[in-house]
């Protein structure tokens, strides 16, 4: 079975996310800084009138955080869990390109040598000579308590 994806790039990796749970690409997108939010929450957005929290994934993968006065490429995610929908948005330096890719080309990515949590890669791909990591978004986001945050209100 295939899938589609879209693929981007922080700093040196390549990470793509279901294009089924992508509601929308912001460009240059500026984000609200909120005084004593989570390390890993750079802010808010606005997103058709909702106020959706904005989550530096670079933190999850203990990469250096990014200059919270730039403007990023925000990507608008939307997830369904415990029969709700949930929208959050998370940032990339680029986006690169929408591929579709077979469930067979699908590699599991070991333990072993890797210095962030396995839960939030289901696997990874090899496609013109670069290896893209397949984000499990719902993990990422459980993990970072935006889900449970979400029901609590």
């Amino acid at each position: 079975m295939k899938t589609t994806y879209l693929v981007f790039v922080l700093g040196e990796e390549s990470f793509a996310v279901p294009v089924m749970n992508v509601l929308e690409v912001k460009q240059k997108e500026y984000i609200t800084s909120v005084p004593k939010t989570a390390g890993h929450i750079l802010g808010v957005v606005n997103f058709r009138g909702d106020i959706l929290p904005v989550v530096d994934v670079r933190c999850t993968f203990g990469m250096s955080s990014t200059n919270s006065d730039a403007k990023f490429i925000v990507v608008v995610l939307e997830l369904e869990a415990s029969q709700m929908k949930y929208r959050f948005a998370a940032i990339a330096d680029v986006v690169v390109d929408v591929i579709e890719i077979d469930d067979l080309e699908i590699i599991a990515v070991p333990e072993l040598g890797l210095s962030f949590d396995c839960r939030f890669v289901t696997g990874a791909i090899r496609r013109n000579g670069n290896n893209i990591l397949l984000l499990n978004i719902y993990e990422l986001f459980m993990v970072n308590n935006l889900i449970e945050a979400e029901q609590s209100r």
